[in-house]
């Protein structure tokens, strides 16, 4: 597998990366790792998420994938791979039953997950300045205030700790399946431009992006998945 990543233009110190595979991928064995979505990087390449064994973590819902797998699927939500890495891992989730198939798939891979059921922004929870990573994989575009959001994650999190997150890219969303546009730029998904002066508002500091590849295309027209890394600033 080879992985090209060439900087672009970024914000106040941010390395941007795109990530292009040129060759099918190499089949990973041993420890899963956290996944930003399908036939994409995962954080055994991104490395974003750092060492979690000893250390709090949260992930904020499921992607589909994630809910899929708690029901029985074959790829480990990113909550459980958390805790099989040693993590002490609570997921939130709005819906019942994707918290009850969680708890399954933890009780079948004999780890502790504590499962919260709420909005994504009811952290309340956790106390201040208590957790040392906080997660959200596609599970952002339903959220209806995304600055309160922001606000919660920033409390709960202990200075200098990141929060990453991965969503659809912004150009995907303008052109789905085709190959012109089918939504203005910003119509389908937030822009950039406003993701970064939403955590920035929110006193977090993007220190990496990275725009992700479909694996499985050679010469993608766009970027499939954004995934941003924000560290905590102040306390």
């Amino acid at each position: 597998m080879t992985v090209q990543a060439t900087p672009g233009a970024g914000c106040g110190g941010v390395r941007h990366h795109r990530i292009r595979h040129r060759a099918p991928p190499k089949r990973h064995t041993g420890a899963m790792s956290i996944s930003y979505g399908a036939h994409v990087a995962d954080d055994s390449e991104l490395r974003l998420c750092g060492d979690l064994a000893g250390k709090r973590a949260i992930e904020l819902g499921m992607s589909s994938a994630g809910a899929a797998s708690a029901a029985g699927g074959s790829v480990a939500p990113n909550s459980l791979v958390m805790a099989q890495a040693g993590a002490k891992t609570i997921a939130v989730h709005p819906d019942a039953q994707a918290i009850a198939g969680l708890r399954a798939a933890a009780e079948r891979a004999e780890v502790t997950v504590q499962c919260q059921q709420g909005d994504l922004a009811d952290l309340g929870f956790a106390t201040s300045a208590s957790v040392d990573l906080v997660l959200a994989v596609h599970s952002l575009a339903e959220v209806d205030d995304l600055p309160r959001l922001l606000r919660q994650v920033h409390r709960v999190l202990k200075p200098g700790a990141p929060f990453v997150v991965a969503m659809r890219h912004p150009v995907a969303a303008m052109f789905g399946h085709d190959t012109t546009a089918q939504y203005a730029y910003g119509a389908a998904t937030p822009t950039f431009a406003d993701l970064y002066m939403a955590f920035e508002r929110s006193n977090f500091h993007l220190d990496q992006v990275h725009e992700l590849a479909d694996r499985r295309v050679r010469d993608p027209l766009t970027p499939s998945v954004l995934v941003l890394r924000a560290r905590k600033q102040g306390v």
